[in-house]
Protein backbone atom coordinates (compact mmCIF):
# COMPACT_ATOMS: atom_id res chain seq x y z
CA UNK A 1 0.00 0.00 0.00
CA UNK A 2 2.09 2.74 -1.18
CA UNK A 3 0.39 5.37 1.08
CA UNK A 4 1.79 3.96 3.92
CA UNK A 5 5.11 4.38 3.22
CA UNK A 6 4.88 7.59 4.26
CA UNK A 7 7.59 8.38 7.36
CA UNK A 8 6.63 9.97 10.46
CA UNK A 9 8.05 10.32 14.08
CA UNK A 10 7.38 7.47 16.58
CA UNK A 11 4.18 8.68 19.21
CA UNK A 12 3.07 11.35 17.20
CA UNK A 13 -0.32 11.56 17.05
CA UNK A 14 -2.09 12.00 13.35
CA UNK A 15 -5.38 13.21 13.32
CA UNK A 16 -5.30 12.81 8.95
CA UNK A 17 -7.88 10.52 7.46
CA UNK A 18 -7.85 8.26 4.68
CA UNK A 19 -10.02 9.34 2.12
CA UNK A 20 -11.84 7.76 -0.37
CA UNK A 21 -10.10 8.49 -3.02
CA UNK A 22 -6.41 8.06 -1.37
CA UNK A 23 -7.83 4.29 0.10
CA UNK A 24 -8.53 3.79 -4.48
CA UNK A 25 -4.94 4.80 -5.31
CA UNK A 26 -3.39 2.78 -3.03
CA UNK A 27 -5.88 -0.29 -2.37
CA UNK A 28 -8.34 -0.59 -5.42
CA UNK A 29 -6.20 0.88 -8.39
CA UNK A 30 -2.91 -1.69 -8.34
CA UNK A 31 -5.79 -4.07 -9.26
CA UNK A 32 -7.75 -2.69 -11.28
CA UNK A 33 -7.87 -5.38 -13.65
CA UNK A 34 -9.67 -7.08 -11.08
CA UNK A 35 -12.02 -4.74 -10.05
CA UNK A 36 -12.30 -3.77 -13.82
CA UNK A 37 -13.73 -7.41 -14.40
CA UNK A 38 -15.81 -7.25 -11.27
CA UNK A 39 -17.66 -3.93 -12.73
CA UNK A 40 -18.35 -5.72 -15.99
CA UNK A 41 -19.63 -8.46 -14.09
CA UNK A 42 -21.87 -6.89 -11.82
CA UNK A 43 -22.88 -4.41 -14.79
CA UNK A 44 -23.92 -7.27 -16.48
CA UNK A 45 -25.91 -9.11 -13.69
CA UNK A 46 -27.84 -5.45 -13.29
CA UNK A 47 -28.92 -5.16 -17.15
CA UNK A 48 -29.85 -8.67 -16.78
CA UNK A 49 -31.93 -8.25 -13.68
CA UNK A 50 -34.14 -4.86 -15.91
CA UNK A 51 -35.25 -7.23 -18.46
CA UNK A 52 -38.15 -8.35 -15.99
CA UNK A 53 -39.55 -4.85 -15.57
CA UNK A 54 -38.52 -4.42 -19.28
CA UNK A 55 -40.78 -7.61 -20.71
CA UNK A 56 -43.70 -6.54 -18.19
CA UNK A 57 -44.61 -3.75 -20.47
CA UNK A 58 -44.74 -5.85 -23.86
CA UNK A 59 -46.19 -9.10 -21.66
CA UNK A 60 -49.56 -7.25 -20.64
CA UNK A 61 -50.11 -4.57 -23.48
CA UNK A 62 -49.12 -7.02 -26.43
CA UNK A 63 -48.38 -11.03 -26.22
CA UNK A 64 -51.62 -10.90 -23.40
CA UNK A 65 -54.15 -9.05 -25.45
CA UNK A 66 -53.20 -10.88 -28.89
CA UNK A 67 -52.87 -14.17 -27.18
CA UNK A 68 -49.59 -15.09 -29.13
CA UNK A 69 -47.63 -17.70 -27.42
CA UNK A 70 -44.47 -18.14 -29.49
CA UNK A 71 -43.96 -14.86 -28.21
CA UNK A 72 -44.66 -15.97 -24.82
CA UNK A 73 -42.07 -18.46 -24.76
CA UNK A 74 -39.90 -16.45 -26.51
CA UNK A 75 -40.30 -13.69 -23.96
CA UNK A 76 -39.62 -16.68 -20.91
CA UNK A 77 -36.28 -18.01 -22.49
CA UNK A 78 -35.61 -14.39 -22.42
CA UNK A 79 -36.55 -13.95 -18.87
CA UNK A 80 -35.34 -17.21 -17.78
CA UNK A 81 -31.60 -16.37 -19.51
CA UNK A 82 -31.63 -13.22 -17.37
CA UNK A 83 -31.87 -15.03 -14.22
CA UNK A 84 -29.47 -17.69 -14.98
CA UNK A 85 -26.81 -14.78 -16.31
CA UNK A 86 -27.72 -13.58 -12.76
CA UNK A 87 -26.82 -16.35 -10.88
CA UNK A 88 -23.48 -16.87 -12.50
CA UNK A 89 -22.17 -13.36 -12.40
CA UNK A 90 -23.10 -13.34 -8.75
CA UNK A 91 -20.89 -16.77 -8.05
CA UNK A 92 -18.23 -15.21 -10.67
CA UNK A 93 -18.10 -11.96 -8.27
CA UNK A 94 -18.06 -13.99 -5.08
CA UNK A 95 -14.96 -15.95 -6.78
CA UNK A 96 -12.98 -13.06 -7.77
CA UNK A 97 -13.83 -10.37 -5.45
CA UNK A 98 -14.52 -11.61 -2.11
CA UNK A 99 -11.76 -14.34 -2.28
CA UNK A 100 -9.06 -11.50 -3.69
CA UNK A 101 -10.64 -9.27 -0.50
CA UNK A 102 -9.51 -11.84 1.48
CA UNK A 103 -5.99 -12.14 0.38
CA UNK A 104 -5.10 -8.54 0.53
CA UNK A 105 -6.80 -8.54 4.05
CA UNK A 106 -3.83 -11.24 4.91
CA UNK A 107 -1.45 -9.73 2.87
CA UNK A 108 -2.20 -6.39 4.66
CA UNK A 109 -2.06 -8.21 8.58
CA UNK A 110 1.28 -9.86 7.38
CA UNK A 111 2.69 -6.34 6.63
CA UNK A 112 1.50 -4.72 9.85
CA UNK A 113 2.97 -7.56 11.75
CA UNK A 114 5.81 -6.97 10.08
CA UNK A 115 5.70 -3.06 11.06
CA UNK A 116 5.08 -3.14 14.42
CA UNK A 117 8.32 -6.09 15.18
CA UNK A 118 10.34 -2.62 13.53
CA UNK A 119 8.88 -0.45 16.06
CA UNK A 120 11.10 0.26 18.77
CA UNK A 121 11.11 -1.52 22.21
CA UNK A 122 9.64 1.78 24.33
CA UNK A 123 6.62 1.37 21.64
CA UNK A 124 6.16 -1.68 23.16
CA UNK A 125 6.48 -0.69 26.89
CA UNK A 126 3.86 1.58 26.35
CA UNK A 127 1.24 -0.75 24.75
CA UNK A 128 -0.77 -3.64 25.65
CA UNK A 129 -0.11 -6.55 23.07
CA UNK A 130 -3.77 -6.91 23.25
CA UNK A 131 -3.96 -3.79 21.88
CA UNK A 132 -1.64 -4.76 19.15
CA UNK A 133 -3.26 -8.03 18.24
CA UNK A 134 -6.50 -5.94 18.13
CA UNK A 135 -5.02 -3.14 15.43
CA UNK A 136 -3.16 -6.21 13.59
CA UNK A 137 -6.24 -9.17 13.18
CA UNK A 138 -8.98 -6.33 12.98
CA UNK A 139 -8.52 -3.00 11.94
CA UNK A 140 -7.44 -4.05 7.64
CA UNK A 141 -10.64 -6.73 7.44
CA UNK A 142 -12.96 -3.12 6.23
CA UNK A 143 -10.42 -3.38 3.20
CA UNK A 144 -13.17 -6.09 1.75
CA UNK A 145 -15.41 -4.07 1.66
CA UNK A 146 -13.10 -1.71 -0.77
CA UNK A 147 -11.92 -4.67 -2.87
CA UNK A 148 -14.33 -7.45 -2.07
CA UNK A 149 -18.05 -6.87 -3.79
CA UNK A 150 -19.09 -3.68 -1.17
CA UNK A 151 -17.18 -1.00 -3.63
CA UNK A 152 -18.60 -3.07 -6.79
CA UNK A 153 -22.10 -2.86 -5.52
CA UNK A 154 -21.84 0.78 -4.72
CA UNK A 155 -20.77 1.30 -8.40
CA UNK A 156 -22.73 -1.30 -9.82
CA UNK A 157 -26.10 -0.17 -7.97
CA UNK A 158 -25.29 3.63 -9.48
CA UNK A 159 -25.39 2.25 -12.84
CA UNK A 160 -28.59 0.43 -12.23
CA UNK A 161 -30.33 3.13 -10.70
CA UNK A 162 -29.34 5.84 -13.73
CA UNK A 163 -30.25 3.03 -16.36
CA UNK A 164 -33.73 3.10 -14.79
CA UNK A 165 -34.26 6.48 -14.50
CA UNK A 166 -33.56 6.89 -18.18
CA UNK A 167 -36.08 3.68 -18.72
CA UNK A 168 -38.55 5.89 -15.78
CA UNK A 169 -38.29 9.10 -17.40
CA UNK A 170 -38.99 7.29 -21.08
CA UNK A 171 -42.45 6.03 -19.37
CA UNK A 172 -43.40 9.58 -17.38
CA UNK A 173 -41.32 12.59 -16.99
CA UNK A 174 -43.68 14.15 -14.77
CA UNK A 175 -43.77 10.63 -12.18
CA UNK A 176 -39.94 10.49 -12.60
CA UNK A 177 -39.60 14.24 -11.32
CA UNK A 178 -41.92 13.61 -8.57
CA UNK A 179 -40.26 10.10 -7.19
CA UNK A 180 -36.64 12.45 -7.52
CA UNK A 181 -37.93 15.29 -4.48
CA UNK A 182 -37.84 12.56 -1.90
CA UNK A 183 -34.93 10.24 -3.01
CA UNK A 184 -32.72 13.83 -3.14
CA UNK A 185 -33.78 14.69 0.73
CA UNK A 186 -32.45 11.01 1.56
CA UNK A 187 -29.29 11.36 -0.37
CA UNK A 188 -28.57 14.55 1.59
CA UNK A 189 -29.61 12.62 4.92
CA UNK A 190 -27.19 10.23 4.10
CA UNK A 191 -23.91 12.22 3.73
CA UNK A 192 -24.90 13.69 6.79
CA UNK A 193 -24.89 10.48 8.31
CA UNK A 194 -21.55 8.88 7.04
CA UNK A 195 -19.87 12.11 8.23
CA UNK A 196 -21.75 11.37 12.06
CA UNK A 197 -20.58 7.76 11.99
CA UNK A 198 -17.50 7.69 10.93
CA UNK A 199 -15.63 8.92 14.17
CA UNK A 200 -18.03 6.22 16.06
CA UNK A 201 -16.76 3.94 14.07
CA UNK A 202 -12.59 5.25 14.25
CA UNK A 203 -13.76 5.32 18.28
CA UNK A 204 -15.17 1.43 18.27
CA UNK A 205 -11.21 0.16 17.01
CA UNK A 206 -9.72 2.38 20.07
CA UNK A 207 -12.94 0.32 22.18
CA UNK A 208 -12.04 -2.78 21.33
CA UNK A 209 -8.50 -2.89 21.44
CA UNK A 210 -8.94 -1.61 24.84
CA UNK A 211 -11.23 -4.54 25.92
CA UNK A 212 -9.44 -7.02 23.91
CA UNK A 213 -5.86 -5.85 25.73
CA UNK A 214 -7.24 -6.55 28.97
CA UNK A 215 -8.67 -9.70 28.15
CA UNK A 216 -5.15 -10.65 27.04
CA UNK A 217 -4.00 -9.27 30.31
CA UNK A 218 -6.70 -11.17 32.31
CA UNK A 219 -6.21 -14.31 30.33
CA UNK A 220 -2.68 -14.36 31.05
CA UNK A 221 -2.53 -13.49 34.79
CA UNK A 222 -5.41 -15.91 35.35
CA UNK A 223 -3.17 -17.84 38.34
CA UNK A 224 -2.29 -13.96 40.35
CA UNK A 225 -6.35 -13.46 39.38
CA UNK A 226 -7.10 -16.71 41.43
CA UNK A 227 -4.72 -16.47 43.99
CA UNK A 228 -5.92 -12.99 45.01
CA UNK A 229 -10.10 -13.73 44.30
CA UNK A 230 -9.46 -11.09 42.03
CA UNK A 231 -11.85 -12.76 39.56
CA UNK A 232 -14.89 -10.73 40.11
CA UNK A 233 -12.71 -7.44 40.19
CA UNK A 234 -11.57 -8.20 36.65
CA UNK A 235 -14.96 -9.11 35.77
CA UNK A 236 -16.37 -5.66 36.92
CA UNK A 237 -13.70 -3.87 34.33
CA UNK A 238 -14.00 -6.15 31.29
CA UNK A 239 -17.39 -5.57 31.74
CA UNK A 240 -17.06 -1.95 31.82
CA UNK A 241 -15.33 -2.13 28.51
CA UNK A 242 -17.87 -4.30 26.63
CA UNK A 243 -20.35 -1.92 27.95
CA UNK A 244 -18.48 0.92 26.17
CA UNK A 245 -18.53 -0.91 23.31
CA UNK A 246 -22.13 -1.50 23.38
CA UNK A 247 -22.87 2.44 23.79
CA UNK A 248 -20.51 2.97 20.71
CA UNK A 249 -22.45 0.31 18.29
CA UNK A 250 -26.10 1.36 20.08
CA UNK A 251 -24.94 5.11 18.85
CA UNK A 252 -23.87 3.61 14.89
CA UNK A 253 -26.89 1.82 15.45
CA UNK A 254 -29.22 4.67 15.91
CA UNK A 255 -27.51 6.58 13.10
CA UNK A 256 -28.04 3.57 10.48
CA UNK A 257 -31.54 2.70 11.98
CA UNK A 258 -32.60 6.82 11.37
CA UNK A 259 -30.90 6.73 8.15
CA UNK A 260 -33.02 3.78 7.06
CA UNK A 261 -36.28 5.06 8.58
CA UNK A 262 -35.73 7.93 6.65
CA UNK A 263 -34.90 5.82 3.49
CA UNK A 264 -38.69 3.91 4.26
CA UNK A 265 -40.95 7.26 4.88
CA UNK A 266 -39.26 9.37 1.61
CA UNK A 267 -39.53 6.63 -0.74
CA UNK A 268 -42.97 5.32 1.08
CA UNK A 269 -44.27 8.54 -0.11
CA UNK A 270 -42.77 8.27 -3.50
CA UNK A 271 -44.77 4.45 -3.94
CA UNK A 272 -47.58 6.55 -2.83
CA UNK A 273 -48.16 9.11 -4.81
CA UNK A 274 -46.75 6.73 -7.65
CA UNK A 275 -50.09 4.54 -7.10
CA UNK A 276 -52.14 8.09 -6.95
CA UNK A 277 -50.60 9.66 -9.97
CA UNK A 278 -50.40 6.49 -12.33
CA UNK A 279 -53.81 5.43 -11.12
CA UNK A 280 -55.19 8.65 -12.58
CA UNK A 281 -52.91 8.42 -15.59
CA UNK A 282 -54.32 4.73 -16.61
CA UNK A 283 -57.90 6.62 -15.84
CA UNK A 284 -57.62 9.26 -18.41
CA UNK A 285 -55.34 7.06 -21.22
CA UNK A 286 -52.24 8.32 -20.45
CA UNK A 287 -51.03 5.16 -19.00
CA UNK A 288 -51.03 1.70 -19.62
CA UNK A 289 -51.46 -0.64 -17.37
CA UNK A 290 -48.08 -2.41 -18.61
CA UNK A 291 -46.19 0.98 -18.61
CA UNK A 292 -47.50 1.49 -14.86
CA UNK A 293 -46.83 -2.12 -13.90
CA UNK A 294 -43.07 -1.62 -15.62
CA UNK A 295 -42.35 2.25 -13.85
CA UNK A 296 -43.54 0.50 -10.68
CA UNK A 297 -40.70 -2.32 -11.05
CA UNK A 298 -38.28 -0.07 -12.48
CA UNK A 299 -38.55 2.31 -9.63
CA UNK A 300 -38.18 -0.51 -7.17
CA UNK A 301 -34.53 -1.22 -9.54
CA UNK A 302 -34.06 2.67 -8.94
CA UNK A 303 -34.77 2.60 -5.19
CA UNK A 304 -32.82 -0.38 -3.72
CA UNK A 305 -29.60 0.66 -5.10
CA UNK A 306 -30.26 3.67 -2.73
CA UNK A 307 -31.24 1.92 -0.06
CA UNK A 308 -28.34 -0.77 -0.52
CA UNK A 309 -26.00 2.43 -1.17
CA UNK A 310 -26.87 3.63 2.56
CA UNK A 311 -25.95 0.17 3.92
CA UNK A 312 -22.49 -0.12 1.36
CA UNK A 313 -21.93 3.25 2.85
CA UNK A 314 -21.60 2.54 6.38
CA UNK A 315 -19.41 -0.59 5.61
CA UNK A 316 -17.27 2.03 3.58
CA UNK A 317 -16.85 4.28 6.50
CA UNK A 318 -15.79 1.73 9.30
CA UNK A 319 -13.41 0.40 6.41
CA UNK A 320 -11.91 4.10 6.21
CA UNK A 321 -11.56 4.41 9.80
CA UNK A 322 -9.73 1.01 10.31
CA UNK A 323 -7.62 1.82 7.92
CA UNK A 324 -7.09 5.06 9.54
CA UNK A 325 -5.89 3.56 12.57
CA UNK A 326 -4.05 1.15 10.33
CA UNK A 327 -1.85 4.29 8.81
CA UNK A 328 -1.18 5.25 12.15
CA UNK A 329 0.70 2.21 12.55
CA UNK A 330 2.15 2.18 9.68
CA UNK A 331 3.51 5.70 9.66
CA UNK A 332 5.39 5.27 12.85
CA UNK A 333 9.13 5.39 12.41
CA UNK A 334 11.06 1.56 12.67
CA UNK A 335 13.91 1.05 14.74
CA UNK A 336 16.29 0.73 11.59
CA UNK A 337 14.21 3.69 9.24
CA UNK A 338 17.41 5.98 10.87
CA UNK A 339 19.38 7.73 7.63
CA UNK A 340 22.74 7.84 10.27
CA UNK A 341 22.64 3.92 10.97
CA UNK A 342 25.36 3.12 7.93
CA UNK A 343 27.77 1.19 9.35
CA UNK A 344 27.39 -3.22 8.45
CA UNK A 345 29.20 -5.16 11.17
CA UNK A 346 30.21 -8.34 9.29
CA UNK A 347 32.30 -9.88 12.50
CA UNK A 348 33.01 -7.72 15.86
CA UNK A 349 35.71 -8.72 18.78
CA UNK A 350 33.53 -7.43 21.53
CA UNK A 351 35.06 -4.27 22.99
CA UNK A 352 31.91 -2.16 24.54
CA UNK A 353 32.68 1.28 25.53
CA UNK A 354 30.36 3.56 27.08
CA UNK A 355 31.51 6.58 27.49
CA UNK A 356 29.30 9.91 29.40
CA UNK A 357 25.99 8.36 28.68
CA UNK A 358 23.20 9.56 29.86
CA UNK A 359 19.59 8.35 29.51
CA UNK A 360 15.86 9.81 30.34
CA UNK A 361 12.51 7.50 29.93
CA UNK A 362 10.85 11.11 30.37
CA UNK A 363 11.88 14.73 29.38
CA UNK A 364 14.07 16.19 32.22
CA UNK A 365 13.91 12.92 34.46
CA UNK A 366 17.08 11.26 33.80
CA UNK A 367 17.71 7.78 35.17
CA UNK A 368 21.55 7.84 33.96
CA UNK A 369 24.20 10.70 34.71
CA UNK A 370 27.07 10.63 32.58
CA UNK A 371 27.89 7.02 32.74
CA UNK A 372 31.75 5.72 31.85
CA UNK A 373 32.78 2.23 31.49
CA UNK A 374 35.10 0.28 29.28
CA UNK A 375 34.14 -3.63 28.65
CA UNK A 376 37.12 -5.49 27.22
CA UNK A 377 36.66 -8.52 24.41
CA UNK A 378 36.20 -11.43 26.21
CA UNK A 379 36.07 -10.08 29.45
CA UNK A 380 32.93 -10.24 32.50
CA UNK A 381 31.29 -6.97 33.42
CA UNK A 382 29.29 -7.29 36.52
CA UNK A 383 26.53 -4.27 37.57
CA UNK A 384 25.27 -4.77 40.95
CA UNK A 385 23.18 -2.16 43.26
CA UNK A 386 20.29 -0.95 44.50
CA UNK A 387 16.99 -1.79 42.85
CA UNK A 388 16.24 0.86 40.67
CA UNK A 389 19.61 2.17 40.16
CA UNK A 390 19.94 2.32 36.47
CA UNK A 391 21.34 -1.29 36.15
CA UNK A 392 18.78 -2.88 33.56
CA UNK A 393 18.74 0.54 31.83
CA UNK A 394 23.04 0.01 30.99
CA UNK A 395 21.92 -3.22 29.82
CA UNK A 396 19.45 -2.37 28.07
CA UNK A 397 21.82 0.41 26.25
CA UNK A 398 24.10 -2.24 25.37
CA UNK A 399 21.48 -4.09 23.79
CA UNK A 400 20.39 -1.29 21.71
CA UNK A 401 17.06 -1.50 23.21
CA UNK A 402 17.43 2.26 24.12
CA UNK A 403 19.55 4.69 23.01
CA UNK A 404 21.25 7.64 24.70
CA UNK A 405 19.97 10.68 25.54
CA UNK A 406 23.18 12.25 25.39
CA UNK A 407 26.95 10.41 25.14
CA UNK A 408 28.51 7.78 23.15
CA UNK A 409 28.31 3.99 22.86
CA UNK A 410 31.08 2.09 20.55
CA UNK A 411 31.43 -1.17 20.14
CA UNK A 412 34.85 -2.27 18.79
CA UNK A 413 35.65 1.45 18.28
CA UNK A 414 32.15 2.01 16.16
CA UNK A 415 28.98 4.27 17.38
CA UNK A 416 26.64 2.30 17.89
CA UNK A 417 23.78 5.16 17.43
CA UNK A 418 25.55 4.30 13.43
CA UNK A 419 25.45 0.61 13.51
CA UNK A 420 22.97 -1.45 11.54
CA UNK A 421 20.84 -2.95 14.21
CA UNK A 422 20.63 -6.21 12.78
CA UNK A 423 24.20 -6.40 12.04
CA UNK A 424 25.19 -5.67 15.71
CA UNK A 425 22.65 -7.82 17.27
CA UNK A 426 22.84 -10.85 15.03
CA UNK A 427 26.53 -10.74 17.20
CA UNK A 428 24.53 -11.16 20.55
CA UNK A 429 23.15 -13.13 23.24
CA UNK A 430 20.15 -11.99 26.03
CA UNK A 431 19.25 -14.09 29.11
CA UNK A 432 16.58 -12.46 30.43
CA UNK A 433 15.58 -12.51 34.29
CA UNK A 434 11.73 -13.39 33.37
CA UNK A 435 12.74 -15.23 30.24
CA UNK A 436 10.70 -15.79 27.81
CA UNK A 437 9.85 -19.00 26.10
CA UNK A 438 7.41 -19.76 23.38
CA UNK A 439 4.41 -21.80 23.24
CA UNK A 440 5.73 -25.47 21.56
CA UNK A 441 8.40 -27.96 22.69
CA UNK A 442 11.42 -27.63 24.48
CA UNK A 443 13.89 -28.01 21.19
CA UNK A 444 11.85 -25.08 19.22
CA UNK A 445 12.21 -23.32 22.24
CA UNK A 446 16.35 -23.89 22.14
CA UNK A 447 16.21 -23.70 18.13
CA UNK A 448 14.69 -20.48 18.43
CA UNK A 449 18.28 -18.34 17.13
CA UNK A 450 18.83 -20.69 14.45
CA UNK A 451 16.24 -23.21 13.74
CA UNK A 452 18.95 -24.80 10.92
CA UNK A 453 21.46 -25.78 13.44
CA UNK A 454 22.50 -29.53 13.13
CA UNK A 455 21.16 -32.27 15.56
CA UNK A 456 25.22 -31.93 17.07
CA UNK A 457 24.98 -28.24 17.89
CA UNK A 458 21.95 -28.28 19.71
CA UNK A 459 22.76 -31.40 21.76
CA UNK A 460 26.05 -29.37 22.85
CA UNK A 461 23.94 -26.82 23.87
CA UNK A 462 21.33 -28.75 25.68
CA UNK A 463 24.72 -30.55 27.52
CA UNK A 464 26.50 -27.26 27.97
CA UNK A 465 23.19 -25.28 29.79
CA UNK A 466 22.55 -28.80 31.71
CA UNK A 467 18.86 -28.99 30.17
CA UNK A 468 19.43 -32.60 29.56
CA UNK A 469 19.61 -33.12 33.21
CA UNK A 470 15.80 -32.67 33.81
CA UNK A 471 14.35 -33.67 30.10
CA UNK A 472 15.91 -37.07 30.45
CA UNK A 473 13.20 -37.55 33.17
CA UNK A 474 10.82 -36.40 30.37
CA UNK A 475 8.85 -38.96 28.46
CA UNK A 476 8.95 -36.97 25.25
CA UNK A 477 12.37 -35.52 26.34
CA UNK A 478 13.31 -32.49 24.21
CA UNK A 479 10.12 -32.54 22.35
CA UNK A 480 7.72 -32.34 25.38
CA UNK A 481 5.11 -29.65 24.85
CA UNK A 482 6.03 -26.91 27.97
CA UNK A 483 2.57 -24.67 27.38
CA UNK A 484 2.24 -20.73 26.78
CA UNK A 485 5.39 -18.90 28.52
CA UNK A 486 6.48 -22.43 29.55
CA UNK A 487 4.02 -22.64 32.24
CA UNK A 488 4.59 -26.66 32.57
CA UNK A 489 8.28 -26.08 33.68
CA UNK A 490 9.90 -24.31 36.64
CA UNK A 491 11.85 -21.40 36.54
CA UNK A 492 15.03 -23.73 37.08
CA UNK A 493 14.13 -25.12 34.23
CA UNK A 494 12.77 -22.29 32.07
CA UNK A 495 16.34 -20.43 32.71
CA UNK A 496 18.12 -23.08 31.81
CA UNK A 497 16.60 -23.43 28.69
CA UNK A 498 17.00 -19.89 27.57
CA UNK A 499 20.73 -19.85 28.87
CA UNK A 500 20.58 -23.09 26.24
CA UNK A 501 19.40 -20.89 23.35
CA UNK A 502 22.10 -18.11 24.18
CA UNK A 503 24.77 -20.66 23.64
CA UNK A 504 22.88 -22.05 20.67
CA UNK A 505 23.18 -18.72 18.71
CA UNK A 506 26.89 -18.61 19.75
CA UNK A 507 27.21 -14.65 20.18
CA UNK A 508 30.45 -12.61 20.78
CA UNK A 509 28.43 -10.71 23.65
CA UNK A 510 26.14 -11.82 25.92
CA UNK A 511 23.94 -9.93 28.55
CA UNK A 512 22.72 -11.63 31.26
CA UNK A 513 19.84 -10.09 33.07
CA UNK A 514 19.47 -12.11 36.83
CA UNK A 515 20.46 -14.99 34.85
CA UNK A 516 20.11 -17.21 38.00
CA UNK A 517 17.69 -15.24 39.97
CA UNK A 518 14.83 -17.62 39.63
CA UNK A 519 17.12 -20.60 40.36
CA UNK A 520 17.10 -23.26 43.31
CA UNK A 521 20.81 -23.73 45.13
CA UNK A 522 21.53 -27.22 43.00
CA UNK A 523 19.92 -25.53 39.59
CA UNK A 524 21.92 -22.78 40.65
CA UNK A 525 25.47 -24.42 40.77
CA UNK A 526 24.56 -26.37 37.52
CA UNK A 527 23.65 -23.03 35.91
CA UNK A 528 27.06 -21.32 37.15
CA UNK A 529 29.30 -23.98 35.29
CA UNK A 530 27.09 -23.46 32.37
CA UNK A 531 27.65 -19.98 32.35
CA UNK A 532 31.20 -20.29 32.90
CA UNK A 533 31.11 -22.03 29.50
CA UNK A 534 29.14 -19.08 28.07
CA UNK A 535 30.87 -16.58 28.76
CA UNK A 536 34.36 -18.11 27.74
CA UNK A 537 36.04 -15.63 25.13
CA UNK A 538 32.99 -13.65 24.85
CA UNK A 539 32.17 -9.96 26.31
CA UNK A 540 29.75 -10.18 28.89
CA UNK A 541 27.46 -7.81 30.95
CA UNK A 542 26.24 -9.57 33.77
CA UNK A 543 23.19 -8.41 36.07
CA UNK A 544 22.69 -10.07 39.24
CA UNK A 545 21.91 -9.67 42.72
CA UNK A 546 23.58 -12.79 44.20
CA UNK A 547 26.60 -11.17 44.51
CA UNK A 548 28.30 -14.81 45.03
CA UNK A 549 27.88 -15.39 41.06
CA UNK A 550 29.97 -12.78 40.30
CA UNK A 551 33.26 -12.88 42.43
CA UNK A 552 35.11 -13.92 39.35
CA UNK A 553 34.25 -10.97 37.28
CA UNK A 554 37.06 -9.02 35.66
CA UNK A 555 35.40 -5.81 37.08
CA UNK A 556 32.36 -4.61 39.13
CA UNK A 557 30.42 -1.72 38.73
CA UNK A 558 28.28 -0.83 41.75
CA UNK A 559 25.62 1.79 40.08
CA UNK A 560 23.68 4.04 42.86
CA UNK A 561 20.79 6.42 41.54
CA UNK A 562 21.87 6.39 37.79
CA UNK A 563 25.88 6.85 38.29
CA UNK A 564 28.63 4.55 38.71
CA UNK A 565 29.99 5.14 42.33
CA UNK A 566 32.69 2.25 42.55
CA UNK A 567 34.62 -0.07 40.55
CA UNK A 568 36.88 -3.08 40.48
CA UNK A 569 37.09 -6.49 41.07
CA UNK A 570 35.73 -8.38 43.96
CA UNK A 571 39.08 -8.53 46.32
CA UNK A 572 39.70 -4.34 45.76
CA UNK A 573 36.17 -3.46 46.26
CA UNK A 574 35.96 -5.64 49.58
CA UNK A 575 39.37 -3.88 50.30
CA UNK A 576 38.10 -0.39 50.27
CA UNK A 577 34.79 -1.44 52.67
CA UNK A 578 32.53 0.65 50.52
CA UNK A 579 29.01 0.02 49.04
CA UNK A 580 30.07 -3.26 47.45
CA UNK A 581 31.10 -4.81 50.79
CA UNK A 582 28.16 -3.62 52.53
CA UNK A 583 26.31 -5.25 49.77
CA UNK A 584 27.98 -7.98 49.86
CA UNK A 585 28.34 -8.51 53.75
CA UNK A 586 24.64 -7.83 54.33
CA UNK A 587 23.40 -10.80 51.67
CA UNK A 588 25.87 -13.33 53.48
CA UNK A 589 24.04 -12.81 56.53
CA UNK A 590 20.87 -13.38 55.15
Amino acid sequence: MKSYQHKATLGSKTSSKISIVSAFKSIVWPRRKLVFIGLMLIVLSRLASLVLPWKTKVLLDEVIPNKNFKELYALLLLVGGAILIQAITSFLLTKILSVQAQYLISELRAQVQKKVLSLPIHFFDNTKSGVLVSRIMSDVEGVRNLIGTGLVQLVGGTITALISLVLLIKISLSMTLFVLVPVSVFGVIALKAFGYIRPIFRKRGKIKAEVTGRLTETLAGVRVIKAFNAEEQEHKVFKKGVRLLFENVKNSLTATAFMTSSATFLLGIASTGIMGIGGYKIMIGELTVGDFLSFTLLLGFMIAPIVQMSNIGSQLTEALAGLDRTEELMNMKAEEEDENRTVVLENIQGDLKFKDVSFAYEKDKEVLHTISFEAKKGSVTALVGSSGSGKSTIASLSATFLNPSSGTITIDNQDLSKVQLKSFRKHLGVVLQDEFLFEGTIKENILFPRPNATDKELQDAVTAAYVNEFTDRFELGLNTLIGERGVKLSGGQRQRIAIARAILADPKMIILDEATSNLDTESEVLIQKSLDGLTKNRTTLVIAHRLSTIRKADQILVVEKGTIVERGTHDKLMETKGRYHQLYTYQGKI
